[in-house]
């Protein structure tokens, strides 16, 4: 039988509901009876004793809210009778114990990747087309439909002709493609990303795009790039060239440039950049995967449209993904600081030295007066539908974000447009925003994305594979078609969550290797948003 109620850490003074609540029922929970004073829906949180206002509100061990009304035991906690509080940061205090997980069962394992003459492996072939400013975005689109058409398998028909048989007034089977395009080549993928930057705005927000940029191109999953440029922009070509050699000096990958201006007409350039990248493309599709050590495995951390069960039950699965890989020598990257907020204190002890939590704290502090200066807060980061389904305050949704990270250390902390290279867990400073953080955690490299959701995410990205956990088995039950693993089991009791992650890496390691695909690249859900550093939250 499903336990009602949990109490996440034992120092905590609320209780979540794993079901929905009846006002008054008699519930015994470690020994006493808890009776709601209301109707409570599932993931909500109920008062373990009564509250005068200023009282801390403990969650997850640490502060997450002040009452700001009196509420009583069994009172559901609200906007309305609890604000937004975290803890004081107090700079490093000494370092948490680690002690790394049994890895045994992943050890020896291997997937099949892609390798670059850099030492990195891929878990995609691709080769990437993009602008360095908008003005060449419509050019883009056009290679996009040329290379699609011809190159890639037409695998998205059933919706043109359900419209087809509409018009037409038949069945679908009469209006049905017969001949689909088969894939001309099938080791590599052919992406393309356009964005809104480059030009027009500070040029600070140029040379951070041309930075993203880089990390795409550096990234293992991308074999080679074509790029068009327009020619006056803000985001020069040198500009790209020189966050790329920063980025990776040694690098042999094909990279085709081509300016606008300089080339001619519009006819010229599509002459040149639809022969030379077939022929790069061609190359490209003669890499082959081979085995790889599971320590080359770079994985992003993140969450969005999160529930009140997401820091129960998806996210702390993400946090043993996170330390498994630790022990193997991966990378995992933890990103969304507007999401931790509250637990700065926690993050700072678990850096390897004081260099890196000074980093941390400053990027905090100085992300946060960005959002205060804008005339808003940390504290607005919960979305209405964050608060619908229980998570309160910001440094609720933060203490549940921040168990994506495990306990491991934490050996390096990145500023946006920066790229991973140590080994174990990396924190990258980018918005809560799911769209901007997952395109700046595969900008820094992570060749996988493990994206948990309790209210459901389709989003994807271009480059990596973004692979989707529910926090909790109806969202599975209702959007069968945007999520990949479940982990709404651990709130059923029907799986530890342990189990849970461990379940996790498997999925991974087949992904990596091609045998699976997530249902974001299914949909071709290839969402590329760069953080434009004025305010995003």
């Amino acid at each position: 039988m499903q336990k009602k109620l949990i109490k996440v850490n034992s120092a905590d003074n609320v209780i979540v509901a794993l079901t929905d609540l009846v006002q008054n029922e008699q519930i015994i929970f470690e020994g006493t009876t808890v009776s709601p004073t209301t109707d409570v829906k599932a993931k909500h949180k109920i008062a373990e004793k009564d509250f005068t206002i200023g009282n801390d509100i403990i969650m997850y061990g640490v502060l997450v809210g002040k009452a700001a009304k009196p509420i009583k035991k069994g009172e559901v906690i609200t906007t309305e009778n609890v604000k937004h509080q975290s803890e004081k940061v107090f700079g490093k205090n000494g370092n948490l114990g680690w002690t790394p997980p049994n890895v045994d069962r992943w050890k020896d394992k291997t997937f099949n990747g892609y390798h670059r003459t850099d030492g990195q492996v891929g878990t995609k072939n691709v080769w990437l087309f993009f602008p360095l400013v908008f003005c060449e975005n419509k050019n883009i689109e056009k290679l996009k439909d040329i290379f699609e058409n011809e190159l890639m398998p037409k695998k998205e028909v059933s919706y043109k002709n359900l419209l087809r048989s509409l018009i037409e007034e038949k069945s679908i089977e009469e209006v049905s493609d017969k001949n689909l395009n088969e894939n001309l080549l099938d080791n590599i993928e052919v992406k393309f990303i356009n964005h809104q930057g480059g030009c027009g705005g500070i040029r600070q927000d140029s040379e951070l795009l041309a930075k993203l940029l880089a990390g795409y191109v550096n990234n293992p999953n991308v074999a080679g790039a074509t790029v068009l440029s327009l020619g006056c922009q803000n985001l020069q070509v040198d500009i790209l060239k020189k966050a790329l050699n920063e980025m990776s000096p040694n690098s042999d990958k094909e990279i085709l440039i081509y300016e606008q201006q300089q080339i001619g007409t519009t006819d010229q350039m599509f002459q040149m950049v639809i022969k030379d990248s077939y022929e790069a493309i061609k190359r490209a599709n003669k890499i082959e995967r081979k085995p790889a050590p599971l320590s080359k495995l770079s994985i992003g951390l993140e969450c969005g449209g999160s529930d009140g069960f997401s820091g129960i039950s998806a996210n702390p699965a993400l946090g043993i993904v996170s330390d498994i890989f630790a022990a193997l020598g991966g990378k995992t990257i933890l990103a969304e600081f507007p999401e931790l907020c509250g637990v700065e204190q926690e993050l700072m002890n678990r850096c390897v030295d004081e260099e890196k939590a000074d980093k941390f704290l400053t990027l905090m502090k100085a992300f946060e007066k960005s959002v205060v200066d804008a005339g808003s807060g940390f504290d607005m980061n919960p979305s209405p539908g964050n608060i619908k389904d229980g998570l309160i305050t910001d440094a609720m949704k933060s203490a549940g974000a921040a168990k994506k990270g495990g306990t491991s250390p934490i050996v390096d902390v990145l500023d946006y447009g920066e790229y991973i290279s140590k080994p174990g867990l990396n924190l990258l400073n980018t918005p809560g925003n799911d769209a901007e953080c997952t395109t700046g955690l595969v900008g820094a490299g992570a060749t996988v994305v493990l994206f948990t959701t309790g209210l459901g995410n389709p989003m994807g990205n271009p480059i990596a594979p973004v692979v989707k956990i529910s926090s909790n088995t109806a969202l599975i039950n209702r959007m069968s078609d945007i999520i990949d693993v479940n982990a709404g089991t651990v709130i059923t009791g029907e799986k530890t969550i342990t189990e849970v992650g461990a379940e996790i890496v498997d999925y991974i390691i087949e992904l990596a290797s091609g045998n699976v695909e997530t249902k974001a690249d299914q949909l071709k859900q290839d969402v590329f948003i760069p953080w434009k550093r004025g305010v995003s939250l």
